[in-house]
C-alpha cells in the first residue's frame, strides 16, 4: 500500500531520485524565418511580476504580403508593430521552493542500517513541477549517489502539449554527488514531442545543462515496433544538448531516408525545437524557370540580438545568373523597419547589372503621430516579375505622418512616383506628390448633431516642361459640414446634411486653364428613413426605403481646374447615398438630384444571413462632370442591384450589378469566399463596359480565383488564376501541392505567366523546398498532418 513518508532522510532520496535525471532546461525560443517584431510594454505597475522579453523580431506574416494603395502602389514590408502581451502575476500555487521536500508515493519505503533509503513498488516522486515514475531507487546518505532502477518515466505536467515539453525515459540511472549529474542507461529523450533521440548511454554534465548521448538515433518521425525504419533519421556517434544555448550538436551524423543512407558530415549543429532565431542556414529552395534555368536558393541568416538580423541569400541558377538578396530587419524602443534588396548579373541582359531596393520603416512619435519612410527602386519591371519579387508597375517612395483621434485626424505625404509601365509616356503621371489633411469634428451646443471642419493641401510636379502635358498643379481646400439626424413619428429617421466647399488651385504649364482659380461650392441635403422589422419564428426581417435629396449650385459646363485626382468613380451601396460620388477634389457632383434606395435583410436562426439593395440616382439635368456616359451619366443613372449571403459553414457570396432601364449590363462584379479548414476559396469576376471618359477603349472581362483544399490526410494543394476573356487568354496560372507529416513538409508549385509587353516576357516557374521537423519551431500550414499510425 501507498504511503507518505515524511522522514529527512526520505525526503533527501526523493528528491536526489528527481535531480539525478532532471529535465534540460528550456530557453525562451528564437525564429529561425521571423518576419516581424513586438514592442515592449511601457509604464508598468512595479508590483507586475514580468515574464521573459524574448526577442523584439517575431514571426509575423509573410514579407510579399504587400498591401495595395488606391493609387496603384504597393507597401514595402515592414514588421507590423504590436505590443508585448501584458504580463500576468500569479499568486502562490503551493509549487515546493527550491530547498523543500518532495511528495514520494511507494508500496514500500525502507531505511537500512547502513544508511540507505530503498524506495520500491509503484515509485512516484513529485518535485517542483515534475513528476518521475520508476519502479526502485535507492540512496546512499553518506556518498550522496543515488540508483534509480526502470523503466523511468520523467515528464512535467503543466508542460503538457507546449513547445517546452520534454519527455525522458531510460532503463536505469546513476547519479554524481552533486545530485544532477550522472549516467543513463538505455535512455530516449523527446524533445517538445518533435524531436526524439534513443541511446544507449545518456550523460549529464555541467550541473545538467548539458546533456550527451553516445550511440544515438535521432529522428522526429513516428516510429512503430512492426515498422522501425522512420522516413528520415540521423544516426550519430554521439549528439549533445546544450540547455543553456539551445542548441544540437552532432558528431559524425549521417543522414538517412527510408534506412538508406545519404550523406555524412564530420560535425553538425542544429537548434531544437524550441528556438526561433539563431545564427546559421535556413532550408534551401530549388528553383527552376524558363528563363533563368534550374537553381538554388541558400538562405543564411545573423541575428544581431534580439532587436535585430540579417538574412543573406546566394542565388545560382544554371549559370545563367548570380544573385545576392538580403533582408535587413531591426526593432527599435518605437518602431521597427526592414529593408529588402537584390543585385544580379545574369544572362537575360547580359553585361548588365540588374537589382532593387524596398525598403520600410515606421516610428511612433510623441503625442500620438506616427512616422512612416518607404523606399521603392528597381532596374525595370521584368528585373522584379524575372525574380518573383512583384507585380508592381508603379513605385513609390517617401515620408507619411499621422495621427488619428476619435475626434480629429492629420495626415500628411510627401513622396516620388517612379512609372515602370513601358506604354506610358515621360513625364505623364506626376512624379512629386504633396498631400495634408487636417480634419476635425464635435457637437454644436445650440445645434446639435455632428460639425465638421477639414484643411487639404495638394501639390504635384511632372517631370515634363511641355505645355499640357507637363502640368503642375497646387491646391488648397476648405470643408465645412454638419449632419443631424432625428426620429420622427411613425417611425421615420429624418436627416439634413449640409456642406460648404472653397478649393484655390495654381495651374502652370496648362494653356488650357487659368493660372489661379477660386471656387466654392454649397451643399444641400436632405433624408427621409424607414426602418421596418418583423420577426417571426426565429426569423428576422428588416426592410428600410431610403430617399434622399441634394442640391448643390448647377456647372452650366465643365470644370475651370482640371481632373487630375477623380477619374475612376465608383457607384455602390457604399456611396448610393453620398453627397458626392467622386473619389477626389477636382471633380464634383452638381445639380438637383435624388438619391432613392431600398435594403432587405434575411437573418436566420441557423445562422445565415442575405441582403439585397436597389437605387438609382434621378436627376434635373445632366452632370457635365460625367460627360454623360457611364453609370452616373444622364438625367438618370443606371439601376443598382446588390446582394449579399452570408453562411454559418463559412460560404459568402456578393454580387453588385449595374443595368440601365433595359437590362443590358453595363457592370458587373461577383465575389465569393468559402473558408472551412479543408476548403479556402476565394474567387471574383469583373464585367466593365468599355467608356472612353475613363481611357477604357474595350470591355474588361476577367475571372481571378486562389484556392486551396485538402485532398487527403496531409495534402494541400492550392491554386490560383487570372483569365483575361477580352483577350481569351490567362494572365497568369499557378498549382501548388504540399504534404506535411509530423517530420517532413515538402512544397512544391508551378507557375506559368502568360504577360508578354515590352521588356516583359512570358514565363514558367517551378518551386521545390523540404523542411524537415524537430529543428527549430516551424508554424501549422493549413489542413491536417499526417500522422503514422502504430498497432497496438
Amino acid at each position: 500500500m501507498a504511503r507518505r513518508h515524511n522522514k529527512r532522510a526520505a525526503a533527501k532520496a526523493a528528491r536526489a531520485a528527481l535531480l539525478a535525471a532532471l529535465l534540460p532546461s528550456m530557453a525562451l525560443g528564437q525564429s529561425l524565418t521571423p518576419d516581424g517584431q513586438t514592442l515592449p510594454v511601457y509604464d508598468q505597475p512595479e508590483d507586475v511580476v514580468q515574464g521573459p522579453a524574448g526577442p523584439a523580431l517575431a514571426p509575423t506574416e509573410r514579407p510579399d504580403g504587400n498591401a495595395r494603395f488606391a493609387d496603384g502602389t504597393e507597401a514595402s514590408h515592414a514588421p507590423s508593430l504590436a505590443s508585448r502581451p501584458g504580463a500576468v502575476q500569479i499568486n502562490g500555487s503551493g509549487a515546493p521552493a527550491e530547498g523543500s521536500p518532495a511528495t514520494l508515493l511507494a508500496d514500500q519505503v525502507t531505511l537500512g542500517g547502513d544508511n540507505r533509503l530503498v524506495a520500491s513498488g509503484g515509485v512516484v516522486i513529485w518535485y517542483r513541477g515534475a513528476r518521475l515514475i520508476a519502479s526502485r531507487v535507492v540512496y546512499d546518505n553518506q556518498t550522496g549517489a543515488a540508483v534509480i532502477e526502470g523503466p523511468i518515466h520523467l515528464t512535467e505536467p503543466s508542460r503538457t502539449g507546449t513547445q517546452n515539453e520534454t519527455i525522458l525515459i531510460a532503463d536505469s540511472a546513476q547519479l554524481d554527488p552533486n545530485m544532477q549529474d550522472g549516467i543513463l542507461h538505455g535512455a530516449r529523450l523527446v524533445l517538445a514531442r518533435e524531436m526524439q533521440m534513443a541511446a544507449r548511454e545518456m550523460r549529464r554534465s555541467e550541473n545538467g545543462a548539458v546533456t550527451r548521448l553516445d550511440n544515438v538515433v535521432a529522428s522526429s518521425c513516428q516510429i512503430c515496433a512492426e515498422d522501425p525504419i522512420p522516413l528520415w533519421e540521423i544516426r550519430a556517434r554521439s549528439i549533445t544538448h546544450d540547455a543553456r544555448t539551445n542548441k544540437l550538436h552532432f558528431d559524425r551524423p549521417q543522414f538517412r531516408a527510408l534506412g538508406m543512407p545519404i550523406a555524412t558530415l564530420p560535425r553538425l549543429t542544429a537548434p531544437d525545437p524550441t528556438v526561433e532565431r539563431m545564427t546559421g542556414f535556413l532550408r534551401p529552395q530549388f528553383r527552376t524557370t524558363s528563363g533563368l534555368g534550374f537553381g538554388i536558393k541558400l538562405p543564411y541568416f545573423v541575428t544581431l540580438g534580439d532587436h535585430a538580423d540579417i538574412t543573406l541569400t546566394p542565388y545560382v541558377a544554371a549559370s545563367r545568373t548570380r544573385t545576392l538578396e538580403l533582408r535587413y530587419r531591426q526593432a527599435f524602443s518605437n518602431g521597427a523597419m526592414e529593408w529588402n534588396g537584390a543585385i544580379s548579373r545574369d544572362d537575360i541582359e547580359q553585361g548588365r547589372t540588374r537589382g532593387y531596393l524596398f525598403g520600410g520603416a515606421r516610428f511612433e512619435l510623441p503625442r500620438g503621430y506616427m512616422l512612416g519612410l518607404q523606399i521603392q527602386m528597381a532596374s525595370n519591371r521584368a528585373y522584379l516579375l524575372d525574380y518573383d519579387i512583384s507585380q508592381a508597375d508603379r513605385l513609390w517612395s517617401g515620408l507619411t505622418l499621422d495621427r488619428v483621434r476619435r475626434d480629429r485626424m492629420v495626415m500628411a505625404r510627401l513622396g516620388n512616383y517612379e512609372s515602370l509601365r513601358n506604354d506610358e509616356p515621360a513625364g505623364f503621371a506626376p512624379s512629386v506628390v504633396a498631400d495634408a489633411l487636417w480634419k476635425r469634428r464635435w457637437t454644436p451646443n445650440r445645434l446639435g448633431g455632428i460639425a465638421s471642419m477639414e484643411w487639404s493641401l495638394h501639390a504635384h510636379r511632372r517631370s515634363s516642361s511641355e505645355d499640357r502635358l507637363g502640368r503642375d498643379m497646387a491646391r488648397g481646400s476648405v470643408m465645412l459640414g454638419w449632419q443631424r439626424s432625428e426620429i420622427l413619428p411613425g417611425g421615420l429617421v429624418g436627416a439634413i446634411d449640409t456642406q460648404v466647399n472653397a478649393d484655390f488651385y495654381r495651374i502652370n504649364q496648362d494653356s488650357d486653364f487659368e493660372d489661379w482659380v477660386l471656387r466654392a461650392d454649397p451643399v444641400l441635403g436632405a433624408e427621409l428613413r424607414w426602418p421596418l422589422a418583423r420577426h417571426s419564428g426565429g426569423v428576422t426581417h428588416i426592410i428600410e426605403p431610403v430617399a434622399q435629396l441634394i442640391w448643390s449650385p448647377k456647372h452650366d459646363a465643365e470644370d475651370d481646374v482640371p481632373n487630375e485626382d477623380s477619374q475612376l468613380i465608383e457607384f455602390d451601396e457604399g456611396n448610393l447615398f453620398a453627397l458626392n460620388r467622386f473619389p477626389g477634389r477636382d471633380a464634383r457632383e452638381s445639380g438637383l438630384r435624388a438619391n432613392l434606395g431600398i435594403g432587405w435583410t434575411r437573418i436566420d436562426p441557423a445562422g445565415w444571413s442575405i441582403g439585397l439593395t436597389a437605387g438609382r440616382v434621378l436627376r434635373s439635368n445632366a452632370d457635365p462632370a460625367f460627360q454623360d456616359s457611364g453609370p452616373l451619366g444622364g438625367k438618370r443613372s443606371d439601376w443598382l442591384l446588390a446582394a449579399h449571403y452570408s453562411g454559418a459553414n463559412g460560404l459568402a457570396i456578393a454580387n453588385r450589378a449595374l443595368f440601365d432601364d433595359s437590362f443590358s449590363i453595363s457592370r458587373n462584379e461577383l465575389r465569393l469566399g468559402w473558408f472551412r479548414p479543408d476548403l479556402q476559396v476565394s474567387a471574383g469576376y469583373l464585367w466593365l463596359d468599355s467608356d472612353e471618359s475613363e481611357s477604357r477603349e474595350q470591355d474588361v472581362s476577367e475571372l481571378t480565383m486562389a484556392g486551396g483544399w485538402q485532398i487527403a490526410s496531409g495534402w494541400w494543394a492550392t491554386t490560383e488564376t487570372r483569365y483575361d476573356f477580352t483577350a481569351d487568354r490567362a494572365q497568369k496560372a499557378q498549382l501548388g501541392l504540399e504534404f506535411r507529416n509530423e517530420c517532413v513538409t515538402v512544397e512544391m508549385s508551378i507557375e506559368r505567366r502568360f504577360t508578354s509587353l515590352g521588356e516583359v516576357r512570358p514565363d514558367t516557374r517551378f518551386d521545390l523546398g523540404i523542411r524537415l521537423g524537430g529543428f527549430g519551431q516551424q508554424k501549422a500550414g493549413p489542413g491536417t498532418v499526417a500522422r503514422r499510425a502504430c498497432l497496438r
